[in-house]
């Protein structure tokens, strides 16, 4: 009798185990930090992929966190996920290998621009003397916070001053922490302002101007400091708030933003990308029901933006429903796919 409990026991081991063996696995989501907008948006499209296509595609799609942009490039090229959201910049900055990404990473490919990550650059009013963002090459060694060590505020940060012309590293005495320490420590009197790229309206901006109100500035853009950021990659365009979109602010304020994107590897399955791209857009009613920062995405500029070529999966959804699609995101369809690079 013995025996025979072992073996049923047995058999209904190697059961589930074939189970498990032929389930297929989910795609995974890396996003940000728990305390950002990637993650909650990221959690979001996941279940709502997940809820639309475990049963009728078999695709699961599972979100988890990260440290953001550039750890998402890694666990991408890697392969630990399939998916990832990216700061605009960081999809153009992989593709070429350049900026903080040293290597071409050629495996990757765009499936969708996202929300609109807005520049807040602020300055206390006293040094703002013309409330645009040139001020900033004014500052004599005040402490600014262009975001966390390594993050992808601080890459972006760097990359926009340097395409102005703005010395930082001489004129600033930079100092690194993450959005809500910044936003105490300038309103300790302990920085003189802060760079907070994010989906509008930025809490921490919120919570800093129904503190200080006019004696902090959100710096204007110009059309000639756009020009300058869009010279090599074209990703940024403008973005307005108007009065009260914070406390206290009385006047329109012009800043620019680019898209978050969606972006995968090349070798996903065509089906895969096309279900999930197609499953975004079709739920965006849901997605921006459950999340704010998503208020401004739509179909019409949903490859707007993009750094890397678009997967086949995204461009049979987008030709399906009549986006012109330029040829500069077409790769896939005019050379073979290139081995992924190695390095970061």
């Amino acid at each position: 009798m013995k025996n025979v409990v072992t073996a049923v026991i047995l058999i209904l081991l190697l059961a589930s185990c074939s189970d498990e063996l032929t389930r297929a696995r989910p795609y995974v989501l890396t996003t940000a930090t728990t305390g950002g907008t990637f993650y909650p948006v990221g959690v979001a499209l996941a279940t709502i992929a997940h809820a639309q296509l475990a049963e009728s595609e078999g695709i699961s799609l599972t979100a988890i966190s990260s440290a953001g942009s550039l750890e998402n490039v890694k666990l991408l090229r890697d392969n630990q996920v399939q998916f990832a959201i990216l700061q605009g910049p960081f999809g153009a900055w992989s593709w070429s290998g350049e900026g903080p990404v040293s290597s071409p990473q050629t495996h990757m490919r765009s499936v969708s621009a996202l929300w609109q990550n807005v520049e807040h650059f602020v300055l206390l009013s006293e040094l703002a003397s013309s409330g645009q963002i040139m001020d900033l090459n004014s500052l004599d060694g005040e402490r600014y916070v262009l975001g966390a060590r390594n993050s992808g505020a601080e890459q972006t940060g760097r990359f926009i001053l340097e395409t102005l012309g703005i010395d930082y590293e001489e004129k600033f005495s930079l100092a690194y922490m993450g959005y809500g320490p910044t936003t105490s420590a300038i309103q300790d009197g302990n920085i003189v302002g802060m760079n907070i790229p994010a989906g509008a309206p930025v809490s921490s901006i919120t919570q800093a101007y129904a503190l200080l109100g006019n004696r902090m500035t959100i710096l204007n853009w110009t059309q000639e400091s756009l020009d300058k950021i869009n010279a090599k990659y074209p990703l940024w365009d403008w973005y307005e708030f108007p009065p009260g979109t914070y406390p206290n602010q009385t006047e329109l304020i012009r800043t620019v933003a680019s898209p978050n994107v969606l972006v995968t590897r090349d070798d996903i399955p065509e089906e895969v990308v096309y279900h999930v791209t197609k499953v975004i857009w079709e739920n965006l009613a849901t997605l921006q029901e459950i999340h704010g920062a998503t208020k401004d995405m739509r179909l019409e500029i949903a490859i707007d933006g993009l750094g890397a070529p678009l997967h086949p999966g995204a461009i049979r959804y987008y030709r399906e429903v009549g986006l012109d699609i330029p040829q500069r995101l077409l790769l896939n369809e005019i050379s073979p796919a290139i081995e992924p690079a190695e390095g970061v």
